[in-house]
């Protein structure tokens, strides 16, 4: 018997009816780019994310990318960015010709440690860009304080925090802006690539919705240098079914997680923190543990799937050998790279499944 890490399949199945009706819908319609599908979808995210706008975009480092732009950041610009992220968040303030500038985790939350954010702030910081790591907010409100004290901008990372919430109030406006990822393997998930940004601000969102466009509000007049980078009607008529499940899909993650967390017993093992401020919505459930190779292998033997999020941290990639970074710079983001461990975490995981992954790591 196989435990796969996530079932990419299962949704669909579950809501195959619906989802074969809206791309239908789409077919039917002959409009293939922007149009009613999109709008649509961007006012029922928006008012899901508790937010006033909400833009479609290609992807989820264009929405990193074009939200960057709108708070605009460029060459010679600094960005405060999570030394423990996936490295498209670092890849984004790159693309707009500006500097990353790593800032460790807290060891316990996985997110950017506020504590941390002052001494990392020049006279060239514009921006600082928490990531909702593994589907937990990072503490905003501290990172809020901190930025109108030097009059910086936020940009939040929601790529994996659909449905969260920070002090009761869903991921979708507490900074100047937050980006979005539809990556199928997110909890909401489209059928290929798609993005997205929400804000409060409507000069933001009518940048970002000319910057998607070419630049250009109307066919063949642009009014600046801007991008082809627009969410399909075909992805947003998806994620407009899947939206509508989205809370109880993350209510049965929470409830894996909620197993792993009373059931998983083994020594020397590390479980995530939650702060009471915070609701996770669990993208991934990631655990730490000294000898992290030996129970991956373990794990693949007894045909059960895992991952890392992520084996090499951004400051220690090829992609950033040009910035000078060595190893042992940032050594928490380094510590977690050699211990960290993703568990089979989804909302089709089934009872067998999640006992079989607690049973297997009992045995260890």
């Amino acid at each position: 018997m196989s435990v796969p890490f996530l079932d990419l399949k299962a949704p669909y199945l579950e809501l195959q009816s619906e989802i074969d009706a809206s791309i239908k819908r789409v077919l039917e319609s002959g409009r293939y780019i922007l149009g009613e599908e999109i709008e649509t979808f961007e006012q029922e995210y928006a008012v899901y994310c508790e937010a006033e706008y909400c833009v479609g975009v290609a992807n989820g480092m264009d929405a990193l990318f074009l939200a960057l732009l709108a708070l605009d950041v460029g060459a010679g610009d600094e960005v405060i960015v999570p030394s423990n992220t996936f490295i498209a968040t670092w890849l984004a303030v790159s693309r707009c010709g500006a500097t990353p500038v790593p800032v460790e985790p807290d060891e316990m939350t996985y997110n950017i440690d506020p504590k941390l954010l002052e001494a990392a702030i020049t006279p060239c910081t514009k921006v600082i860009l928490p990531v909702h790591l593994y589907g937990q907010p990072a503490d905003m409100d501290q990172i809020l304080t901190i930025a109108r004290k030097y009059n910086l901008k936020v940009l939040e990372d929601g790529a994996q925090a659909h449905g969260a919430r920070y002090r009761d109030k869903r991921i979708g406006a507490h900074g100047d802006v937050v980006a979005w990822s539809f990556y199928p393997t997110k909890n909401l998930g489209a059928f290929g690539d798609g993005g997205a940004i929400t804000t409060n601000d409507p000069e933001i969102a009518d940048r970002i919705r000319v910057l998607r466009n070419y630049g250009s509000r109307e066919k063949y007049a642009n009014e600046m240098q801007g991008f082809n980078s627009r969410l399909a009607p075909l992805q947003a008529a998806v994620l407009r079914v899947k939206l509508k499940y989205l809370d109880e899909w993350n209510a049965r993650r929470k409830y894996v997680a909620s197993k792993y967390h009373e059931e998983l017993e083994v020594s020397n093992l590390i479980l995530p923190a939650v702060p009471e401020y915070v609701d996770t919505v669990w993208h991934v459930f990631v655990v730490r543990h000294l000898r992290r190779d030996a129970l991956q292998k373990s794990f693949k033997k007894a045909g059960i799937e895992t991952m890392i999020h992520y084996p090499i941290p951004p400051h220690l990639q090829k992609a950033y050998f040009f910035s000078g970074f060595k190893r042992g710079q940032y050594m928490i983001a380094e510590t977690m790279a050699d211990e960290i461990v993703s568990l089979p975490m989804g909302p089709h995981l089934r009872q067998v499944d999640i006992a079989r992954v607690i049973d297997v790591m009992n045995s260890k």
